[in-house]
């Protein structure tokens, strides 16, 4: 029986199969909703049904909420209406879970009275990346079958557990076949209403959260003892909150606490950063004059220039996606040490035990070394990650336009510089183009997709698929010195470097940054990568701190020392070393020292790279602002709660980042002087991610 367009019911017996089909991924979707209420409703009513099976056709269980419904008023029957309408079952239901059931799509298992999976499930709340808890009763239930202590680490890490996983947790029931979960579903079911007995509700149950009624300290004990970036997080006192509800008050009670705070942490200004880099990250994928049917040319080949740091991560992305990798250097040492760095990488991860021996030795099996660019000539696509150097990066471009086969794409690493004068160096500028990647390429999420004035429509399809393949956000971007964010950077260490000669402190201006929501702040940043970057003794002019520093081997993390003075963990503490550099440097240079605000250092390190995102839009350098935010967000840091700098000058208002820019215009210079774009929006009150 049809209920509606992605809902039917249908029987087995003295079992009624209740199954969704709205693809893609069987979202909670006000058609969802009402056909399950329906449906649930004829089985009721049916008095040859015994008992009631819930899945879901297609690749997945019910995946989470709609996100196409976010931000829009609610639609009735909402998920509470829909989960009273099961909670109210007379008949046995069961949910059978395969694929995801993830956030909404677990709460709805959860109110069901019995769950099976298939083995390769999995379940989870992952709204914490959102700002959100889990807002339809998850944070009720989940505790009245796993307890407190487990509770509290699923809700805050946001991590999704595997089916066994779930069953070992009491979370599920049965594990099935991993083909026959329809079968094993209904004859699960059946057994059910053999057995008799009343229906087993997850309300009624709590000798798991017994043990926790009114003993805070173990909510405190699992506070002190998760990581760092749990215990910051704001939505971890409202998991707190929650789950001592959970412990402490009837369900009918805690439920209601859950879903104010859920709504209260829904108008959140972080929840709405974080939801926008969510809608964001699914946005950049979508070109502007790129067709879907655009042909994306085979990659089954990849070749690395370059065995170093970054040539070696990046050959690892494709090693790990199963795409066999020549991998070329100029020299057997250097080579060697390559292929020893992506071999002991491998090593480590084994013995963290995130990756089996055998699958290890497969990838490494894929990796072909050598010394002759030469043995690139039947790859499809060739990385080059040699120097920053234009000449160099020309003079090999120019020999792999004589190497490469008809149809390969040629792709520079380049951090900066001009993408189209590389291509200029071949006479097949059209399969030319950049892949930006981020140190260490191999974890860093985000790859920079800079497209030439020439690329060939059929490689940028190709790039971007083949990022997804890869497991990277790819962002297209344009080609200008630094792309998008390497351009927007320059403001930032352009400002943090006059800030401490005018008065602040490295430490002053990381703290400022920490207080704001970044993992790290740039000074820190700068000692961890290694303050002799692109420094050589021999050219070394000592006329920046910098500069300075390195001189005195004072390079880093990796020296002991840099801006910070570093112990034998690599735990930084502020210099006095540098202080008193410092404040010479400024004497010399007849720098009048004075006292800095917090305000100050964080407007004249963000509001710039704003000012900076608004020109490279005005460009046409970045697609969408939004893009420019899920390039800082996965590629520098910048704080997911504050939704990319874009975002965030939305947030504080484009007038106000006008007015502070020609405050700072009129006593520090030019470097200020707002974009036209951004001036614009600002007289019109409108925003850049309206």
């Amino acid at each position: 029986m049809e209920i509606n367009e992605v809902t039917s019911l249908t029987r087995e017996g003295d079992i009624a199969v209740l199954a969704i089909d709205s693809p893609p991924v069987n979202a909670l979707s006000l058609a969802v909703r009402k056909g399950i209420i329906d449906a649930l409703k004829h089985a009721q009513d049916d008095a040859a049904v015994k008992a009631v099976v819930l899945l879901c056709e297609g690749r997945t269980f019910i995946a989470g909420a709609d996100i196409t419904e976010f931000g829009a008023a609610p639609a009735s029957p909402n998920l509470y209406d829909m989960q009273d309408a099961l909670l109210a079952a007379t008949k046995p239901v069961v949910a059978a879970v395969h694929g995801s059931a993830l956030g909404g799509g677990f709460e709805t298992a959860l109110t069901c009275h019995y769950r099976i999976a298939s083995p390769s499930a999995s379940f989870g709340f992952p709204e914490v990346h959102l700002g959100l808890i889990p807002g339809a009763g998850g944070t009720q239930r989940l505790p009245r079958l796993v307890g407190i202590e487990k509770s509290f680490q699923l809700i805050t890490s946001g991590a999704p557990f595997n089916a066994k996983q779930a069953l070992e947790m009491g979370v599920i029931d049965e594990l099935t076949g991993e083909n026959s979960l329809r079968a094993d579903a209904v004859a699960f079911a059946n057994k059910i209403v053999q057995d008799g007995g009343p229906l087993r509700k997850i309300d009624d149950i709590d000798d798991k959260v017994v043990s926790a009624r009114g003993k805070p300290e173990i909510l405190e004990t699992l506070l002190k003892d998760a990581d760092r970036k749990i215990r910051a997080a704001y939505t971890t006192d409202y998991v707190m909150r929650a789950l001592d509800a959970a412990a402490n008050l009837p369900v009918a009670e805690g439920l209601a606490l859950e879903h104010q705070m859920f709504f209260e942490l829904m108008t959140s200004e972080q929840s709405a950063a974080l939801r926008h880099v969510f809608f964001a990250e699914r946005q950049v994928w979508k070109v502007p004059g790129l067709s879907a049917d655009t042909p994306a040319r085979a990659i089954g080949t990849v070749g690395v220039i370059g065995a170093g740091t970054m040539g070696g991560g990046i050959a690892m992305n494709f090693l790990n996606a199963g795409i066999p990798v020549k991998i070329v250097e100029t020299n057997q040492p250097a080579l060697d040490r390559g292929v020893e760095t992506i071999r002991r990488n491998y090593e480590n991860t084994v013995k963290k035990g995130r990756l089996s021996q055998e699958k290890a030795e497969a990838r490494m099996a894929l990796l072909s070394p050598s010394l002759q660019l030469e043995d690139l000539g039947d790859v499809d696509l060739i990385i080059e990650a040699v120097f920053e150097n234009m000449d160099i990066k020309k003079e090999v471009f120019g020999k792999l336009d004589a190497i490469a086969k008809p149809g390969a794409i040629l792709a520079t690493n380049t951090s900066f510089l001009d993408v189209d004068e590389i291509a200029a160096a071949t006479s097949r500028p059209q399969d030319v183009l950049g892949l930006h990647f981020f140190s260490p390429a191999n974890v860093m999420k985000l790859l920079e997709i800079v497209r030439g004035k020439e690329t060939d429509p059929a490689n940028v399809a190709t790039a971007m698929a083949l990022a997804k393949r890869i497991g990277k956000i790819g962002v297209l971007v344009g080609v200008c010195f630094g792309f998008v964010g390497n351009r927007m950077l320059a403001q930032q260490l352009r400002e943090m470097k006059g800030l401490i000669l005018e008065g602040a402190m490295p430490w002053d201006v990381d703290r400022v940054h920490l207080e704001f929501g970044f993992a790290m702040g740039p000074f820190s940043v700068a000692d961890l990568a290694g303050l002799d970057l692109g420094w050589s003794r021999e050219t070394s002019t000592g006329s920046t701190i910098q500069e300075i520093l390195c001189e005195m081997d004072r390079r880093g993390q990796k020296t002991g020392a840099g801006y910070y003075d570093y112990d034998e963990n690599r735990r930084p503490q502020p210099s006095p070393v540098v202080e008193e550099l410092i404040l010479d440097f400024a004497a010399k240079n007849g720098i009048a020292r004075r006292t800095i605000s917090d305000e100050e250092i964080l407007e004249r390190c963000v509001y710039p790279m704003i000012n900076e995102g608004a020109k490279i839009l005005e460009e046409g350098i970045a697609i969408r602002a939004s893009d420019i935010d899920v390039v800082w967000a996965n590629g520098y840091g910048f704080p997911r709660s504050r939704g990319g700098p874009m975002h965030y000058a939305d947030t504080v208002g484009l007038d106000h980042i006008v007015a502070r820019l020609e405050s700072y215009q009129a006593k520090l210079g030019e470097d200020f002087q707002p974009a036209p774009l951004l001036k614009k929006l600002a007289t019109q009150s409108k925003a850049f991610n309206a």
